[in-house]
This record gives structure tokens, sequence and C-alpha cells, in this order.
């Protein structure tokens, strides 16, 4: 299963408030990148019948069920450093990662 962290609902709940629509988070891969994967964030509008919902406080994250054993464990975060902000990822089932953080691969 997936986890959020506090700072991670936080950051999903602020969004989804301003948008004003949809049902949550969507989290999901695709391949690409010099590794393998890379994570893709969007807005999830709908639910469809082979999605995964996770509910955790009052946020709503969609995966599709395909990306479940890619994603399985992950914690998501959200974190600022500076003027900088973004979505962290922890994910036990990364092997590697590209030098630039883009993209990783997983054992299957």
């Amino acid at each position: 299963m997936i986890t959020l962290t506090e700072s991670a609902i936080n950051r999903v709940r602020d969004m989804m408030t301003k948008r004003a629509s949809g049902v949550g988070l969507r989290i999901g891969v695709v391949k690409s990148g010099c590794s393998g994967y890379s994570y893709a964030l969007d807005y999830a509008d709908d639910v469809a019948a082979d999605d995964v919902v996770v509910e955790q406080g009052d946020v709503k994250v969609v995966i599709n069920e395909e990306a479940m054993p890619i994603l399985d464990g992950m914690e998501l975060d959200f974190v600022r450093e500076g003027l900088n902000q973004s979505f962290k990822f922890r994910n036990p089932n990364v092997v590697s990662e590209c030098g630039c953080g883009e993209s990783f691969s997983v054992t299957k």
C-alpha cells in the first residue's frame, strides 16, 4: 500500500481545494528516462474500474492497478528546501536511479 506523510496530505488537500474539482491525486509510472520508469502525477477526475484508491486523512490518491507492484510500499512526502518545494517518493522497490534523479529501475 502507499502512504502519505502529513506534509503530503496537507499539500494534496491544498491542491484539491484550489482546483475545486476532482477526486484526488493520481500517481502513476511511465516508461521513460535512462533507468526505465519515472513517476507521473496528475489530478484524478474520476476513478476507473482498474484503479486502486488510497484514502489517508481526508485526501484520496488514485493509482492504476498495473502500477501497484512498482509503487507498493512507497511513501509520498512533500518537502520544502529553501525556495524549492516538491513531492518526494520513498519507494522500497527502486534498485537504482539515474544520475539526474528523474528515472528509476525496479526488480521484477
